[in-house]
């Protein structure tokens, strides 16, 4: 059988406009993160470009110059200056891509893609297009592709297509006003054009399939309440939920927790949909761990309100676990990002644990060694790790159940032999830590949470009745 020839990767282009109020360090941090986003997608970054400007260009984004000299490029044309333009990662502002000139015609376009590390209207990106020659992706719709790739579960997929109509409602009224006066053509006097009535119908469609993927989100909320109600039930169970930035570690981390096999992979929003596990190995309380979606700056509007069911996993824990990237220079924004949305989704006042991860990745042992200690001094409650060590992971298990021990009371509670079938709920839901035996039935000291011992006392009164 013949070797299978792979399709080469589609070819991107990273583009931003730099304010007067966004840092060096701060552009280059989100181009790289788009540049991440793009690697997600399966697209090769060939040339970042910038430019500095005290606004957007209301018409294309980029001004006039910059738009020009990105023609040249994708097109492969030489310069106006009798240098050539070509490929290669940009990492500087302003500069142009950096490998060896490449003379020699180019009769194929050097990028598919322009990827726009800004939100821009739908008119800017026509223009874009037209001048450029290439498609055009905002950074809304390279999330949303993303998102739209890896949704998996039937919320996920429906709250991934709400968000992507919204986004496209508003670009169906720019391809009505390219119709121009051909499709805007009236049938009669006060007639409707064969452009605008299609616009319309299209528009109504897509209210339509919003209100219907509405009824479909509530039914399964309900779903989702009813199996989180179950579990808040169960005796015995504490809740965990690992939040934090996209591409953080939080699957790695959960893996090893619980020794399930999650999805773990080196892309932002690798996990889309709730996971939820036991802690392992099992004690008292035992501990379910949830892993949530990641965060972003910048997450379109839609999807922090689409995703806030998912993330309701966070908002009823008893304790968050705040994974951040440690060898990440960019973490403290990335703490302000996270922060914010734990406020926004009503876990402001669930007490967390900062878990910075990833300490393997930062360099030599020296450098891990000053980090974590860099860390500690600066967040002197966090826990630094890698999910990849099991003496740290080990750590970590033990802080979990320090938490909740801190928790647990003492209490005596009296077991006739007549409710014997409740020995087995009082040992899955307390530690027993004595068992007296006498005629009337057995006595147990025990350790547990406040209203597993009172839901347990209730029992064996309504059992002895």
């Amino acid at each position: 059988m013949p070797n299978e020839v792979k399709a080469p990767s589609p070819r991107a282009i990273v583009a931003a406009v730099q304010l007067p109020t966004v840092t060096d360090a701060k552009l280059e941090a989100s181009l790289n993160e788009l540049r991440e986003l793009a690697k997600t997608l399966g697209f090769e970054v060939v040339a970042v470009f910038t430019q500095k400007r005290a606004s957007f260009d209301s018409t294309g984004y980029l001004g006039t110059g910059k738009r020009e000299e990105l023609r040249r490029f994708v097109h492969g044309e030489p310069d106006p200056s009798g240098d050539s333009l070509t490929t290669g990662p940009n990492t500087g502002p302003n500069t142009a891509p950096n490998t060896a000139p490449n003379t020699a015609p180019n009769t194929t376009l050097r990028a598919d893609f322009l990827l726009v590390d800004h939100d821009i209207s739908p008119s800017q990106a026509r223009i874009l297009e037209n001048e450029i020659g290439c498609e055009v992706m905002d950074r809304t719709m390279v999330i949303l592709e993303i998102f739209h790739r890896h949704a998996r579960s039937n919320s996920a997929r429906a709250q991934v297509e709400i968000a992507r109509l919204r986004y496209l409602a508003p670009r169906l009224r720019e391809a009505a006003k390219l119709a121009g006066p051909q499709g805007r053509q009236r049938s009669g006097v006060g007639g409707r054009g064969a452009g605008e009535s299609a616009g319309e119908a299209d528009r109504a469609k897509i209210r339509d399939r919003i209100a219907e993927l509405k009824k479909e989100i509530i039914a399964l909320d309900l779903e989702r309440q009813t199996q989180r109600a179950r579990r808040q039930d169960s005796q015995g169970v504490a809740r965990v939920a690992l939040i934090g930035y996209t591409n953080a570690g939080k699957s790695t981390l959960m893996r090893a927790l619980t020794g399930s096999e999650v999805l773990v992979a080196n892309k932002l929003f690798a996990t889309l949909d709730t996971t939820v596990r036991m802690l392992v190995p099992e004690g008292v309380p035992r501990v379910l761990v949830s892993d949530t979606v990641g965060f972003i700056k910048n997450l379109p509007h839609d999807l922090v309100a689409s995703f806030k069911s998912t993330l309701e996993e966070a908002a009823e824990a008893s304790l968050l676990l705040h994974v951040i990237d440690a060898s990440d220079r960019g973490f403290e924004s990335q703490i302000e990002v996270t922060e914010k949305v734990i406020e926004e989704i009503g876990a402001g006042d669930v007490p967390r644990l900062r878990i910075f991860n990833k300490i393997d990745q930062v360099g030599t042992v020296k450098a891990q060694t000053e980090r974590a200690k860099a860390l500690r001094a600066q967040f002197p409650k966090c826990i630094v790790l890698s999910a990849v060590d099991k003496d740290h992971v080990a750590k970590l298990h033990k802080a979990i159940r320090a938490f909740f021990r801190a928790r647990l009371v003492k209490a005596e509670l009296f077991l006739p032999w007549s409710a014997q079938k409740l020995r087995g709920v009082l040992f899955a839901s307390c530690e027993v830590l004595e068992e007296r035996v006498d005629g009337e039935g057995a006595l147990f000291r025990v350790r547990g949470e406040r209203k597993d011992i009172d839901a347990l006392r209730e029992r064996i009164s309504a059992s002895a009745a």
